[in-house]
């Protein structure tokens, strides 16, 4: 096994903030979950081991080098062979030299344990794990592993050396922002998968939705299969408390095929694994439900790059249901579109309530959070200090001198914004421009941050504030369409892509808007179109969930 040096050097020293943060990042796995995961990838003894590589990129104490030792030799004894016909069979790393040393002696008393003898044991164990950093390994890389499992470690960024870093970027391309390091352990472990190769993981799940796994969630999208999602946020899996929100991931060096999305509860133990375990190898239903956990199948994973939904099973397959059924909200085919009020980056001078403070016509009138609160459009009287002419250019202030005489009494403010510090011959423009089509257009607003999703029908007459979303279409019943984004079915989406926050409360971004399935406006029978326009001036979240669960051929939503 070729070992990198870690810096250049045959010394197997490295930074002590570099060793604080692998320490403090190390969390050690229960042996049922190592077991657990062994299976679902089938590193399973029947098989002759012997011929398939394995790789562990961060081994700690042999958590999950002592269970494949052990398989490994009962497969090299069932099949005829010595153990030291697998000297090539398992590669394993770690930063810290005394994890090295603990994980050979570990290996080499389970294999003495088995009837090998001490040499070979020895010989074994040494071959097998190495000192080496994994992520700047130029050990099979590429395509010649069939197996990698672990847990890689949780270490953030800022604790890792900036030289390190640069490093590890370079070598993976998906970590980006402020990626944990745990990206980057995926994207090698992925490239280094033979044909059918797969890797299991017990990870932190984060990654799935966070803006710093937008890179790896391509990367799996396009080229591997998300064959399994077992998420286990309550569960003592491993041998401390920690706030790791885990899961185990099981992906595949294939297309994309049938996945299983499974959770648990904290009565999710040994026993519940086993059973779990049996319901994945046997074609008993497509979904289970029973003691510690849930699970269900799916035709495929969710694809592209962006968020994946976070819900139970039996929701996610519901989801994806719909998503293979539905368009998009935001469509060209209907013109509908989501967007976001407008930001000025200096909200005490833009938004008055003084109705004589400029020139008429430099006043827009604007729709707040607050005006939204009950359900109705009640105007607060706030308007917009408007730079920008019908044109999309900003105003002469010769011609407006009453603007000018108030923009000139904040100059200073308005000065020290970024936008104007950027382009300072146009220091008094809001951050985003006036589009004066959207006023007179019927839109629904959405508050940005809310407990329960909270369409508000604008007639056309206010323009949004920037904590405000809307949505325009060009085809849609505004009625209709509201009624349908008030039910539960319609929450579903946002609830499962966005990220609460504390207390429940969701964030109706665009980004999550976006994710919400429509049927065609011209699908809906106007009995339905007429139960929804109706919730919707009525506020009946009930009546528009079950006029909405009509209309997507539904009979009910799972919690």
């Amino acid at each position: 096994m070729a070992i990198l040096p870690l810096f250049g050097t045959t010394s197997l020293a490295f930074p002590e903030s570099l060793q604080e943060a692998v320490e403090h990042g190390e969390v050690f796995t229960r042996g049922w979950v190592v077991e657990l995961i062994l299976d679902l990838v089938g590193y399973t003894a029947d098989r002759d081991l012997a011929e398939f590589r394995l790789v562990e990129p961060a081994c700690g104490e042999g958590a999950f080098l002592g269970p494949i030792a052990r398989r490994l030799s009962e497969s090299c004894q069932a099949h005829g062979r010595p153990i030291t016909d697998a000297m090539d069979s398992i590669r394993a790393f770690d930063l810290l030299e005394r994890n090295v040393l603990h994980a050979r002696d570990l290996i080499a008393n389970e294999l003495r344990g088995a009837g090998w003898s001490r040499s070979d044991a020895d010989t074994v164990a040494r071959a097998w794990v190495g000192q080496g950093d994994y992520l700047l390994q130029e050990y099979e890389r590429e395509g010649q592993v069939d197996f990698v499992v672990g847990n890689p470690p949780y270490i953030r960024i800022e604790d890792v050396p900036n030289d390190r870093m640069t490093a590890y970027r370079d070598a993976c391309a998906t970590m980006g922002g402020r990626s944990d390091i745990y990206i980057g352990f995926y994207e090698t472990a992925l490239r280094s998968l033979d044909s059918r190769g797969r890797l299991g993981f017990i990870c932190a799940d984060r990654w799935m939705r966070n803006q710093y796994g937008r890179k790896l969630r391509q990367l799996v999208a396009r080229k591997y299969s998300m064959d399994l999602v077992l998420t286990m946020h309550d569960v003592d899996a491993f041998q401390e408390q920690v706030s790791a929100y885990p899961a185990i991931t099981i992906i595949s060096n294939r297309t994309q095929g049938e996945a299983i999305a499974a959770d648990t509860t904290r009565a999710f133990g040994s026993t519940q694994a086993r059973d779990f375990l049996s319901w994945c190898e046997t074609e008993r239903g497509p979904a289970i439900a029973a003691e510690g956990f849930q699970a269900t199948r799916l035709p495929h994973w969710f694809p592209g790059e962006d968020s994946w939904p976070a819900a139970s099973p039996a929701r996610l397959a519901v989801l994806e249901d719909l998503s293979d059924r539905f368009r998009l909200l935001e469509d060209a085919v209907t013109g509908t579109r989501v967007g976001i009020g407008i930001a000025t980056g200096a909200d005490k001078v833009f938004i008055t309530k003084d109705a004589d403070l400029v020139e008429p016509d430099r006043l827009l009138p604007m729709a707040m959070v607050r005006d939204t609160t009950t359900g109705r459009l009640d105007w607060s009287g706030s308007y917009l200090v408007n730079p920008w002419t019908s044109q999309g250019e900003l105003v002469d202030l010769t011609a407006h001198p009453r603007l000018a005489a108030y923009f000139g009494e904040h100059e200073a403010v308005l000065r020290r914004r970024y936008v104007a510090t950027k382009q300072p011959d146009r220091w008094f423009k809001t951050i985003d421009k006036v589009d004066y089509k959207l006023t007179r257009r019927p839109k629904l607003l959405f508050p940005d941050m809310k407990l329960t999703i909270h369409p508000v029908l604008d007639e056309g007459a206010l323009y949004p504030h920037h904590n405000l979303y809307f949505i325009v279409s060009d085809v849609w019943d505004m009625r209709v369409l509201g009624g349908l984004l008030l039910s539960k079915v319609a929450e579903a989406f946002v609830e499962a892509y966005a990220v609460k926050m504390r207390g429940g409360t969701l964030r109706f971004q665009a980004q999550y808007l976006r994710r919400i399935r429509v049927p065609a406006p011209e699908a809906i029978a106007a009995e339905d179109q007429a139960a929804l326009a109706d919730a919707f001036d009525r506020r009946d979240v009930k009546a528009a969930t079950e006029a909405a669960l009509r209309v997507y051929g539904l009979t009910e939503l799972p919690d």
